[in-house]
């Protein structure tokens, strides 16, 4: 049987990047995303419904991700589900799905956080990167 485990996202972040390192240097932005979804029911009434995803990214693009983005921006995100589970200190059973992002693009005017629109250097970033995911040891993930 086949398996497929890949996401396509465009959102605006809904908080900045926090930026960490593992133990051997690797570079995690975890930040989280809304994504917005407007439709009209059966009696034409207009709804909406937000969705927020928490996302991590790896390497040098999540110090590209911390460097450009912030709370508002709009960007587009590859990438593929990861569901974790643990118990807490007092016996709960918890969980959540994340999103593990192996590429992004930028969306909309692109700025360096706090600055105007010169962003060459993160355009040719983006356009020079491949999709490849960082092999990471799960022994180095803090979370």
């Amino acid at each position: 049987m086949a398996n497929l485990n890949k996401v396509f996202l465009i959102g605006n972040l809904t908080r900045d990047p926090e930026l960490r390192y593992t133990p051997s240097g690797t570079a995690i932005a975890s930040f989280g995303i809304a994504t917005n979804r407007e439709w009209k029911s059966a009696d034409g009434e207009k709804k909406k419904e937000v969705c927020y995803v928490d996302i991590n990214m790896f390497g040098r693009r999540a110090e590209v991700i911390n460097e450009y983005f912030s709370k508002g921006n709009p960007i587009f995100i590859e990438g593929r589900l990861q569901f974790q589970q643990w118990e807490t200190k007092d016996g709960q059973k918890r969980n959540s799905l994340r999103v593990v992002a192996e590429d992004f693009q930028f969306i909309g005017s692109k700025t360096r956080k706090g600055e105007g629109p010169d962003i060459s250097d993160a355009t040719e970033f983006n356009n020079n990167q491949s999709a490849t995911p960082t092999d990471i040891n799960d022994e180095e993930i803090p979370f």
